[in-house]
C-alpha cells in the first residue's frame, strides 16, 4: 500500500505532538507502579547525589534533601535540542562582543539606569573601572541560554529563547547527576530500551575546563580559583561537583562571601587580588546577581574585585551585556550586525530563536507597546532587569502594574516579551517531604557555554551540556531555587 507523500510528511510533523502527549502514558496511569518506582527514584538521586541542602539549615550538611527532579524525563524534539546546541557558540561569541562595546552598553541602558537603582550601581562600577583602565587580560564567560518550545503556530514548535543567564548560571553540576536517575528509573520500569537512549550530560566537567583555562593563562600556578558564594548556601553541590573537578586537576579552590572580600580582601601595586595570603586567579560569581545580595559593604567589595587583575566570571561588562534590556535591543533589525558582520547565517540562525521582544522607552513606540499589553496582557510578560527566576509578570498583575507606571519613566526598566505557549505533557515532581501526585507540565531547556578570551583571541568558545526543568502549567514563573521548577532530563522524541 503506497501512503501519499503529504500524509506521510502530516505524520511526522505530527508525531512530536503525539508523543508530548503521549510518552510514559502506560507508566503514568499506573498508580500502584507509580506508588512503587518513586521511593526508589528518590534513593537513586540519593544516591547519585542530587542533593540541596534543607531552608532550615542552608550552611550545614548535618541534613539535606534531594533536589526535587522529575519521576520520569521529559520528552523534547531532537529538532529543538539539535538547534539549541548549534547557536551556542554563536550566543557565546555575541555575548563577549557585545561586553566589549561601551558605547552599546552606554547607550542601550541610559534610561534603565535612571529608574533601576541595581542596574545603576553595576554600571557606576563599570563606569568606574574603565575610567581606571581595566587591568584584566583574560575573561572568561559561563553561559546559559533558557529556550522554551512554542506551538503557538501549530503543531511544529519553534525554539524561543527566554534568557541569557550570564552571571551564576546554576545546576550545571546537579543536572550532571540526573541522567543516571532516570536511567535507573526507566531500568526498573522495565524500559531499558529506552534508559539507554538517554543523553550523556556533564556540564560541571565543561564549567571547569573553562575555569581551569582562565587559571592556567592568568599564570600562577600558586594563585587559587575562589567562588563567590552566598550567605545561606542551600545549593553547595551543584557547585561542588564543578569545585572538585578542579581539585582533581590540582587547581586549589577557597570559598568565600562578599563579606570576607570586603575584610580582607587587598590589591597589591600590579591589582593582583590577595585574600587570607592566596592570590585569587579566577573569580567565579556563585551570588550577586539581585539586589538582595548587596549593601554598602558588598557594593565595594564587588568594586574592589573589578578593579583586580584577576578573571572575573563574569566581569562587570558581561553581567551587564545579560541584562533583559540589552537582550530586546539586540532583537532590533541590524543590531547582531553590528557585532557579527559578515556573517549573514549567524546572525541568521541566532534570530530565528528571538521572541517578540519590545522596548517600554517614552516614546511613540513605547506608548504603543503599552497600550497593546494592556489590552491584551494574555499575549504578553512583563520583565524586569533580574535574575534568579520569579520576578516576571503576567496577565493581571501584569495589566495593572502597566496601568500604574504607564506614564511614569518607571516603565523603562522593563521589557516586554510574547509570551510563549508550550505543549504541556503528564510527569510527577518529586519534592521532599510532598504528596505524590501526577501533574501537567511545560519544560524549560538551557544550553551551558563555555568560551575563554585572552586579549583579543577567543581561545575557548563551546558548548558544555544541557539543563532541562520543568514545573507544574499553573506556576508561571520560577525556576528549581525559587521552588517552583524541578530538574529534568530531556528523552528525545
Amino acid at each position: 500500500m503506497k501512503l501519499h507523500f503529504k500524509y506521510i510528511l502530516r505524520l511526522y510533523c505530527d508525531y512530536p505532538v503525539f508523543a508530548m502527549t503521549t510518552l510514559w502514558k502506560d507508566i503514568l496511569h499506573n498508580v500502584q507502579q507509580i506508588h512503587y518506582v518513586a521511593p526508589i527514584a528518590v534513593d537513586a538521586a540519593l544516591l547519585e547525589g542530587v542533593l540541596m541542602r534543607t531552608k532550615d539549615d542552608p550552611n550545614t550538611s548535618d541534613v539535606v534533601n534531594f533536589a526535587p527532579f522529575t519521576l520520569l524525563p521529559s520528552p523534547v524534539p531532537s529538532v529543538m535540542l539539535e538547534q539549541a546546541y548549534s547557536v551556542q557558540q554563536d550566543f557565546n561569541l555575541l555575548v563577549d562582543k557585545v561586553s566589549q562595546d561601551t558605547e552599546f552598553l552606554e547607550s542601550v541602558l541610559a534610561s534603565t539606569v535612571k529608574v533601576d537603582e541595581f542596574t545603576a550601581q553595576l554600571f557606576n562600577i563599570y563606569k568606574q573601572v574603565l575610567k581606571e583602565g581595566i587591568t584584566q587580560s583574560v575573561f572568561l564567560g559561563i553561559n546559559r541560554s533558557d529556550y522554551m518550545f512554542d506551538y503557538s503556530a501549530g503543531d511544529s514548535p519553534a525554539l524561543k529563547q527566554i534568557e541569557i543567564n550570564t552571571i551564576a548560571a546554576s545546576f550545571g553540576g546537579l543536572t550532571s547527576r540526573t541522567t543516571a536517575v532516570h536511567r535507573h528509573v526507566l531500568n526498573v520500569l522495565g524500559k531499558s530500551k529506552e534508559a539507554s537512549k538517554l543523553l550523556i550530560n556533564n556540564p560541571s566537567k565543561g564549567i571547569a575546563i573553562g575555569i581551569a583555562k582562565a587559571w592556567e593563562l592568568y599564570g600562577s600556578d600558586r594563585a587559587v580559583v575562589m567562588f563567590l558564594v552566598e550567605e545561606a548556601q542551600r545549593n553547595i553541590f551543584d557547585q561542588r561537583y564543578v569545585e572538585n573537578e578542579l581539585w582533581m586537576r590540582n587547581i586549589r579552590v577557597i570559598r568565600r562571601r562578599f563579606k570576607d572580600v570586603f575584610e580582607k580582601g587587598s590589591l597589591d601595586n600590579d591589582k593582583r587580588l590577595h585574600i587570607d595570603g592566596e592570590e585569587i586567579a579566577v573569580v567565579y560569581y556563585r551570588e550577586g546577581y539581585v539586589p538582595k545580595n548587596y549593601n554598602k559593604q558588598n557594593w565595594e567589595a564587588r568594586l574592589l574585585l573589578e578593579k583586580s587583575r584577576a578573571v572575573k566570571c563574569p566581569d562587570i561588562a558581561t553581567q551587564l551585556a545579560g541584562t533583559k534590556k540589552v537582550q530586546q535591543e539586540l532583537s532590533r533589525p541590524g543590531v547582531l550586525e553590528r557585532f557579527l558582520p559578515n556573517t549573514p547565517e549567524v546572525v541568521t540562525r541566532l534570530r530565528a530563536t528571538f521572541a517578540g521582544l519590545y522596548s517600554l522607552e517614552m516614546d511613540a513606540e513605547g506608548d504603543k507597546m503599552v497600550a497593546t499589553a494592556i489590552a491584551a496582557p494574555d499575549r504578553f510578560v512583563l520583565k524586569p532587569q533580574r535574575e534568579g527566576g520569579g520576578n516576571n509578570l503576567y496577565d493581571d498583575e501584569l495589566k495593572q502594574v502597566l496601568e500604574k507606571i504607564k506614564d511614569s519613566p518607571e516603565r523603562t526598566s522593563y521589557i516586554l516579551m510574547d509570551k510563549i505557549k508550550p505543549l504541556p505533557s503528564l510527569n510527577y515532581l518529586l519534592r521532599a517531604h510532598s504528596p505524590l501526585k501526577m501533574s501537567e507540565c511545560v519544560s524549560e531547556l538551557g544550553i551551558f557555554g563555555v568560551y575563554v578570551r585572552q586579549g583579543q583571541d577567543l581561545v575557548v568558545n563551546r558548548h558544555v551540556g544541557h539543563l532541562l526543568r520543568t514545573k507544574a502549567v499553573e506556576h508561571a514563573d520560577g525556576g528549581v531555587a525559587a521552588g517552583v521548577a524541578v530538574l529534568d532530563n530531556p528523552y528525545v522524541i
